[in-house]
């Protein structure tokens, strides 16, 4: 056979294993579901699929802001805990606009504003700590991680933050729609004077909370892929030499991206305070972990460069799977934690060793 003709087939050969490698993700995804469909209880219920939707949400936020800073070949470890601040200083502000005599709904917005506002100076301070002074993104993001958790217990008297205004939840509790088969149809407004049969029987269709976060998302990956700015994350992510020479402002371009990682991590911060009704230092703990993984998973190199966001929402869907079915299975939440570690490692060894699969060694 002449070298081309082979060359030819080994292309023909390897094709599958690259398709494999590059979706391995979204082949995972589909499997998870059919084994828990299989395995569980009415798993493909409407309303068990939409807890999929609202457990993948928190994760989803933090891994937005994640997946600015990988693809630039950083990692962020203070999201958890920026989060916990912001549920904190979230919940603070409700209570305070509260008590000052303004209305519900003025003081949950004014809120979730100034939360917003206050959370970016972690970005900030990250940001500057390792673009400006050089400090290994590892070791800022981690001394952060540990200063937010402490301002957050100080500002929270190292207890839950209650007392907030009841609409905050309802904001954060409520549907779209309300169906009540054979009778009606609701559009934001639970259906009133409801006998206890049909209570039970109505349908709950989309969150309020997970189409409201998923337009910052949308409106990010569009930043992403679609503007300089996202051209410049990648090119920094890729050779950050490379792109000192092109003239990228890459100091004030890297203090951005820490910046959004924060706003992420407080934007979840604003939906926990807003479907649980509380602010808690810890909110975030567990999540940090789930944020990288779900980047990981979804083809972002922990070497930078690559990286998007469907496919950290792929890797946050399979986590929010993972957590929901385990709970469906009633298998205990701690095998969780084993679960998502083995994922990552099986993502960071496709990455380590299979590069020319995940198309990074093209």
């Amino acid at each position: 056979m002449v070298p081309e003709a082979a060359a030819s087939t080994n292309r023909k050969a390897t094709a599958p294993a690259r398709w494999l490698g590059r979706n391995w993700a979204i082949v995972f995804l589909l499997l998870e579901l059919a084994a828990f469909g299989l395995l569980g209880k009415n798993f493909f219920s409407p309303e068990n699929l939409q807890n999929i939707l609202v457990a993948c949400l928190p994760v989803l936020l933090l891994a937005m802001g994640e997946t600015f800073v990988i693809i630039t070949g950083g990692i962020d470890l203070s999201v958890g805990f920026v989060m916990g601040f912001a549920t904190v200083v979230c919940a603070k502000f409700m209570v305070l606009l509260q008590a000052a005599g303004l209305p519900p709904w003025a003081s949950i917005p004014l809120a979730a504003l100034i939360c917003l506002a206050i959370g970016l100076i972690p970005g900030l301070i990250n940001g500057t700590l390792v673009a400006r002074l050089k400090v290994p993104p590892f070791l800022a993001t981690f001394g952060l991680y540990g200063i937010a958790y402490g301002f957050s217990e100080i500002i929270s008297k190292n207890t839950p933050i209650g007392g907030l205004p009841p609409i905050a939840g309802e904001i954060g509790n409520e549907y779209f729609f309300y169906i009540v088969p054979g009778k009606t149809v609701s559009f934001l407004v639970k259906p009133q004077n409801l006998a206890m049969e049909e209570m039970r029987s109505m349908i709950s269709v989309l969150p309020i909370l997970v189409v409201i976060f998923f337009v910052f998302v949308a409106i990010f990956a569009f930043v992403l892929r679609r503007t300089r700015f996202g051209q410049h994350t990648y090119a920094i992510g890729g050779s950050m030499d490379a792109a000192v020479r092109a003239g990228i402002n890459v100091p004030a371009h890297l203090t951005w991206i820490y910046i959004i990682s924060a706003f992420f991590a407080s934007l979840s911060g604003v939906m926990y305070v807003l479907k649980y009704v509380s602010g808690r230092a810890d909110a975030g703990s567990a999540r940090m972990l789930d944020s990288v993984v779900a980047v990981v998973i979804g083809g972002a190199s922990l070497y930078g460069g690559t990286g998007a966001v469907k496919g950290t929402i792929i890797g946050a869907l399979i986590i929010a799977t993972l957590e929901t079915g385990m709970v469906n299975l009633l298998i205990p939440s701690h095998n969780r934690y084993i679960a998502i570690g083995a994922i990552l490692v099986i993502a960071v060894l496709i990455d380590q060793f299979f590069p020319e699969l995940v198309g990074r060694g093209e």
